[in-house]
């Protein structure tokens, strides 16, 4: 299989829309912003154009050699020179490519950027506990768990879900 990463343009914003809503109801793994799922394709763009100039933040699409775009990966942080190290990581795959290696590329990826970043020094992210795949994907690539957060997030539903807060430090 035939995978390329890259930044998305603005003129991915379709796409990408396309792409989180199809996650969204795959699996219930990932926590998206029901918020931004109803950005026009638009606004989104002028948000990737940002995010691509931003310093601290990254947004990286996952594409056959069609062209589909598959996957996503992203680090958002803040703007305050206080947490500005800090991202917050997000992967999100569809369903159909999972097991084929996608998600170790797009956060070996993560990491090269943050490693090569002059801001990032702490990357985190929150994990369903019963999300085994991607909590060994986490820990293969040196995140550790430094939390069990009870009722952290919420199945479709209504049940409660543990969550973990892992991180890794870079240096």
């Amino acid at each position: 299989m035939d995978i390329s990463l890259r930044l998305p343009e603005a003129a991915d914003a379709s796409a990408l829309l396309a792409l989180l809503d199809q996650v969204a109801q795959e699996t219930e793994f990932v926590a998206l912003d029901r918020l931004g799922m109803t950005l026009t394709p638009e606004l989104l763009g002028h948000q990737l154009t940002a995010i691509a100039e931003s310093p601290n933040n990254l947004l990286l699409v996952a594409e056959t050699s069609t062209g589909e775009l598959i996957g996503t990966a992203s680090v958002t942080a803040d703007s305050d020179p206080r947490t500005a190290h800090i991202g917050d990581v997000g992967i999100a795959i569809l369903k159909e490519y999972w097991g084929f290696g996608i998600g170790s590329l797009l956060l070996d990826e993560v990491l090269y950027w943050a490693e090569t970043s002059e801001l990032i020094r702490r990357l985190e992210l929150t994990v369903q506990v019963r999300n085994q795949r991607a909590v060994h994907l986490y820990q293969r690539f040196g995140f550790h768990t430094e939390a069990t957060l009870s009722r952290g997030a919420r199945g479709d539903d209504g049940t409660f879900l543990d969550v973990y807060l892992m991180s890794r430090l870079i240096d």
